[in-house]
């Protein structure tokens, strides 16, 4: 069954990909038959749909990026209005449904569940319901049209315009170098010293593909990542994880050798844990503290 993609992820550019794929290629499923790509995408100022990516996505499809005017709510009319139609028809009749003001209610569906029911709702009934100002049922209207579905000539051509991230690099001796990994392929011998344009999937940094003069050259992969799933989101997670902890550690360290440098220069404190004031003599004791110059330190990021 060729499902919606209902997830909890937040907005973003690769999430909209993501929707335009499901979108645009062929469905399994034989009673749904939109596809294709469209002419003109219409949508509001979100991050994810203003971001460089989309705007590259467009292009590499030939599609038309339209934005409604700011403040101007109205102008985004139609999908409002199918929101409703789904609250309406849809949500309200699921166990667990929570409309505004009810209260904390525990929740009944899993996520996959969700999509499940969601599927046979727009399929099997909305794009077979009539339509009160047409007379006709979208599934109907859609095929009276005559439209020819323009699509990309396979799926992986569609994933390579979609879900991929252009980036430009430069091929060194061992490869090429990109988010701490190392890309290998026999072919990037003949090209060392090149400029080339990666491309790559977020949810996957196994390999990139390397395109030189706007050709495909080769699939480079990271031996490290070989037949694994690694998504960018956790390798940028977990980077940051380790710099945070090592910023701890720094601050930690850093306090302890401050604290050594002042006993050790005369700058003792009764209240130092290094020395005691019973073990200072009574001309330490009245001796005004050394003015000694800060630790310099530096962060290694």
């Amino acid at each position: 069954m060729a499902g919606f993609g209902v997830s909890f992820h937040a907005p973003s550019a690769i999430q909209t990909a993501l929707v335009l794929r499901q979108a645009i290629w062929r469905k399994t499923a034989p009673a749904w038959h939109l596809s294709g790509i469209p002419e003109t995408f219409y949508t509001d100022h979100g991050s994810d749909f203003t971001s460089d990516h989309l705007e590259q996505v467009s292009a590499d499809l030939r599609m038309a990026l339209v934005f409604s005017q700011a403040g101007m709510p109205r102008g985004r009319g139609r999908i409002e209005r199918f929101f409703r139609t789904v609250n309406q028809l849809f949500l309200c009749t699921l166990p667990g449904y929570a409309p505004a003001g009810s209260g904390r209610v525990v929740p009944v569906l899993t996520l996959s569940a969700l999509e499940e029911q969601l599927f046979i709702f727009m399929v099997e009934h909305y794009n077979q319901r009539l339509h009160s100002e047409t007379g006709l049922a979208p599934q109907a209207r859609w095929e009276q049209g005559g439209f020819l579905p323009r699509l990309p000539d396979s799926l992986e051509q569609l994933d390579a315009l979609l879900l991929t991230v252009a980036k430009a690099r430069q091929v060194r001796r061992d490869g090429i170098h990109f988010q701490g990994f190392r890309y290998l392929d026999p072919t990037l011998a003949a090209y060392v010293g090149e400029p080339v344009i990666i491309r790559y999937d977020p949810r996957d940094l196994g390999e990139v593909r390397v395109f030189y003069q706007d050709r495909f050259l080769c699939r480079a992969i990271c031996h490290e990542l070989a037949g694994e799933t690694v998504p960018l989101r956790d390798i940028l997670q977990a980077r940051n994880r380790r710099r945070r902890e090592l910023r701890q550690t720094l601050r930690e360290r850093t306090q302890i050798v401050e604290t050594l440098l002042e006993a050790r220069q005369g700058g003792h404190r009764a209240e130092d844990p290094w020395v005691s004031a019973d073990t200072l003599t009574g001309e330490a004791r009245n001796t005004p503290p050394v003015a000694t110059q800060k630790l310099r330190r530096y962060l290694n990021e």
